[in-house]
């Protein structure tokens, strides 16, 4: 049922948004700050279950795109994917019902609430991609035959583009490029798509599912219970499925580039406590993408990898990492409709150059723990 989101809920939402989104999607800090200013000036944001939008009705996603390590030093006006979805509307000749996020990271689950927020829109409760994913057809709309362009990129100093492409690839190869020469980050509204397309390819219930986790870890203290427990129990009453520790560590180096629009590198930590005398590593391109302990492999995408503070136990993005953090390390199963075999070639380890099939998270971990 339709409800609205204010100002508190963004802190439960940034949060979460940065526990799915396995390390990328944007720094959720500035993501939230910019959410709850639009909140606060124009309203709060109606959300919508996918079942509540006609199916006629046009929705767009929007979002931010680029390397995350850069959006530290472009800081958005605020107005640009608004202004994207604005042009996209012109080009179609149609208004928008809704707006949606394309994924669940921590800039790109609050990004929508500023358009929406912003625009007068209601904001539906759904995402394509069930966790963030470094390129733009990786996207259970692409999967489910949903064309990305036409798009519109806009930057901050209010340059944009209108792309149209023969397939989804060529909208990620040629964005990418407009997106560098932007300076690495641009804002963009993609996937137009109808109710009836949107409802058959999102991943539902995604909305709500970030503020529950981020609710979760903020009142487990409260409650005098571990942060990660109460996580565990919002994860395992989802579409996904309980969280697995993978690691608990001491990070000993970070190996960091940004390159073609992306966050690349290597993160290798010395383990402590249970974990002492073992080693493990994270690859990842804006998000963690293969997770090895002991050089064994313990996790790999689709499935979720998330840091968290030992601490805290809140989740630390890819571009944040650094020597000397002491950190808990966990998997998370992806939700069904992202473990097909028709997904699995758009976001396997194969796409990424890591030549190993794709093994659910809580398989590997149970062979693990046995050997």
């Amino acid at each position: 049922m339709a409800r609205t989101i204010g100002v508190e809920e963004m802190e439960y939402l940034a949060l979460g948004a940065a526990v799915l989104g396995t390390g990328g999607g944007g720094d959720p800090f500035i993501g939230k700050l910019m959410a709850q200013k639009a909140i606060e000036e124009c309203g709060p944001v109606t959300l919508l279950s996918p079942d509540e939008v006609p199916e006629d009705a046009l929705v767009v996603p929007v979002a931010m795109m680029g390397a995350p390590t850069v959006f530290f030093e472009k800081i958005p006006n605020g107005d640009e994917a608004l202004h994207s979805l604005r042009r996209l509307e012109d080009h179609l000749g149609k208004k928008a019902f809704a707006v949606m996020p394309m994924e669940c990271g921590g800039l790109n689950s609050t990004v929508p609430f500023v358009v929406a927020a912003r625009a007068g829109l209601p904001l539906v409760d759904a995402d394509g991609m069930g966790r963030a994913f470094p390129e733009l057809q990786m996207e259970t709309f692409n999967v489910y035959g949903v064309s990305g362009t036409p798009m519109v990129i806009t930057d901050e100093r209010g340059n944009w583009c209108l792309v149209n492409t023969v397939d989804n690839a060529m909208m990620e190869h040629i964005a990418r490029g407009i997106t560098v020469r932007m300076g690495g980050v641009g804002h963009i509204a993609e996937y137009p798509m109808t109710g009836e397309q949107m409802k058959a390819s999102s991943i539902h219930g995604t909305t709500t599912l970030l503020i529950e986790i981020g609710k979760a870890i903020i009142h487990a203290r409260e409650n005098h219970e571990n942060p990660l427990t109460a996580m565990s129990r919002a994860l395992t009453e989802s579409i996904y499925g309980a969280p697995v520790v993978l690691f608990e560590g001491k990070i000993v180096d970070v190996d960091r580039m940004t390159a073609e629009g992306f966050t690349r590198g290597t993160v290798k930590l010395d383990g402590v406590g249970n974990d002492l005398g073992s080693s493990f590593q994270v690859e990842f391109q804006n998000e963690n993408l293969i997770a090895y302990r002991n050089n064994e492999v313990v996790a790999t995408v689709p499935d979720l990898i998330t840091f968290l503070d030992m601490e805290t136990y809140k989740p630390i993005t890819t571009e944040t990492l650094r020597f000397g953090y002491r950190v808990v390390c966990i998997g998370i199963p992806t939700p069904p409709i992202m473990r097909t075999a028709e997904a699995l070639e758009i976001w396997g380890p194969r796409y990424f150059g890591f030549d190993l099939p794709f093994i659910p998270v809580e398989q590997l971990a149970a062979k693990v723990q046995k050997g």
